[in-house]
């Protein structure tokens, strides 16, 4: 009985012998592993393209976002046909315009005809001179007809004329007009314009 009761206790200690020598050894691989710098340079690597991931991620659903939100925002609305007629059927022509003549003296020459909405002086694409042109919206229809009595008027040194503004539509050449000399009616995008609003008393330049 001894005798089995040795050979029981020989074989649990070698077998607790086995188990310490592999705790040891797989310590010892861990332990080799954190002091490897290749395998922590990966490791580095590897959490920086996370991060660039994420990073990505995130400004995806940034600029989804904007595309809905421009998608989804309120169109600029141009005017009708109409609404330019109607805004034309207000507003004249004045031709031979001296260079030098400032929306304020436009103003004050055709004041007496009527409320003026606004004064827009045409001038050169590149240059941003006048061409010697301009238009005049007023707020009443009636002023139109008032207006044209300053036809043949002088107006800072020279004789200007004045004609009801006409409407360009597409298709349709507007560039002779009763023999005004220089000028060629080619429509909106064609050179700038100086104007001034009446309504608000700002001065802009803005593409005619």
């Amino acid at each position: 009985m001894s005798l089995n009761g040795s050979d029981n206790e020989l074989e649990e200690s070698t077998v607790l012998e086995e188990s310490t020598v592999l705790d040891v050894d797989d310590l010892a691989e861990e332990e080799d592993d954190a002091d490897d710098p290749e395998l922590e340079a990966i490791k580095q690597r590897v959490k920086a393209m996370e991060e660039e991931a994420e990073k990505l991620k995130a400004l995806q659903s940034e600029v989804e976002q904007q595309i809905t939100a421009d998608v989804t925002s309120p169109k600029i609305n141009f005017p009708t046909m109409e609404e330019k007629m109607e805004t034309d059927n207000r507003s004249i022509y004045v031709g031979q315009v001296e260079y030098a003549t400032t929306a304020e003296e436009l103003e004050q020459h055709f004041h007496g005809c009527g409320a003026l909405n606004r004064v827009t002086i045409i001038c050169d694409k590149f240059s941003g001179h006048p061409k010697g042109f301009a238009y005049i919206e007023f707020t009443e229809k009636e002023s139109v007809d008032a207006s044209l009595a300053l036809d043949g008027s002088i107006l800072c040194g020279r004789q200007i004329k004045v004609m009801p503004k006409r409407t360009n539509r597409p298709g349709v050449s507007s560039t002779d007009r009763g023999g005004r000399g220089g000028f060629r009616g080619r429509g909106r995008g064609r050179g700038r314009a100086f104007y001034a609003n009446y309504g608000s008393r700002e001065h802009h330049y803005a593409p005619y």
